[in-house]
């Protein structure tokens, strides 16, 4: 009898549940639950419903036992650079911001003070993104210290859901990998950094790879789903987990991953740290097996998942398509790479 894994993928416009098994030398895939999800904009902030989002997992992981496909493990991925802070008694601080919250407005400027964009960029090998991690700590920095004061732990989503299932916090390092506070050489937090930009240093958990153990799920959510598995880091930044099928990692093959976000780019065995690359702002993110996704972001589906949201869901993607095409004589036409489009007050008229 085959065994079944579950994979549980959240994006940023919806999540599935895909359950695994290997049949004759082949991985056959089931999607067995799937979700819609989105940021909500509360008081003019952009934020993630996380409880909603951890709901959605249980009511995932239930229709594997109404299903009768129990799987022996499970793992789960989600988008880059968001995380929560937790307290003394692990509660989350504060909001869960969405990175495309304005909040990040103008810290580039700030860590500037500190170090400058190239000198980043040699100790990093991240791309230039007003939403990574680095600007969002450092904007919790500058307008609600006192949540750092009380933080006791930093934890990126994936990792933090994983949490809530095993009671074991980890950190996985592909994610870790795109806060731009990770060493490309050591695989782990740049400390130095950290310390430099008055971050606090003990908040960081320390880095794990993909296929680290985490733990046995806790007792209340044996019940609530009615079996055990043991959850295990997947590269839970989703693209690290899609660029795994990748053939080689020569840098003979270029991928593109679409989402949200479309990632063009190839695999290195090492990171591309130069000036050409600074430039043209590609990305060395962390990779399976230590190998690095060096790649550009471009716009991918974030537009036309914003004006759906703004129809209320009314229409499919198939049908803004169609709509799209019937009008295909309009004579205008955006650059949807503009930074105008990365997080406006309202998509449709952005447009």
């Amino acid at each position: 009898m085959s065994q079944y894994y579950l994979a549980v993928d959240i994006g940023a416009s919806s999540g599935r549940h895909m359950l695994a098994r290997i049949q004759d030398g082949k991985i056959k895939l089931e999607e067995i639950y799937c979700f819609e999800n989105g940021m909500k904009r509360v008081e003019g902030k952009l934020l993630w419903d996380t409880e909603h989002l951890f709901k959605e997992i249980i009511n995932g992981m239930k229709k594997c036992k109404e299903l009768n496909k129990i799987p022996v493990n499970m793992s789960i991925d989600t988008w880059a650079v968001d995380y929560v802070l937790l307290d003394e008694n692990d509660h989350v601080l504060g909001d869960s911001y969405g990175y495309p919250d304005h909040r990040t407005d103008g810290m580039d400027e700030v860590v500037n003070k500190v170090i400058d964009e190239k000198e980043l960029y040699a100790k990093t090998g991240i791309q230039k993104h007003i939403f990574n991690t680095i600007y969002q700590l450092t904007a919790v920095k500058e307008n609600t210290p006192e949540l750092l004061e009380k933080a006791k732990t930093f934890i990126m989503l994936p990792d933090y859901f994983q949490f809530l299932l095993t009671g074991n916090k980890m950190c996985e390092y592909t994610n870790a990998s795109t806060t731009q506070l990770v060493s490309p050489e050591t695989y782990q937090w740049d400390e130095e950094l950290i310390e430099s930009l008055g971050l606090p240093k003990d908040i960081f958990l320390p880095i794990s790879m993909p296929g680290t153990l985490v733990g046995s799920l806790k007792e209340d959510i044996k019940k609530e789903v009615g079996f055990d598995l043991d959850v295990v880091l997947c590269g839970s930044h989703d693209t690290a987990s899609a660029v795994m099928a990748v053939p080689e990692s020569t840098g003979e093959s270029v991928y593109i991953s679409s989402g949200t976000w479309s990632l063009m780019g190839i695999e290195s065995m090492k990171a591309i740290i130069n000036d050409e690359a600074r430039t043209a702002n590609f990305t060395n993110e962390g990779g399976y097996e230590h190998r690095f996704r060096f790649l550009k972001n471009i716009m991918g589906l974030w537009m036309i998942q914003s004006i759906r949201h703004e129809y209320n869901d009314a229409y499919s993607f198939a049908q803004l398509c169609e709509l799209a095409q019937e009008n295909k004589d309009f004579p205008s036409r955006v650059d949807v790479n503009d930074d105008k489009f990365l997080s406006p007050d309202n998509m449709t008229q952005a447009v």
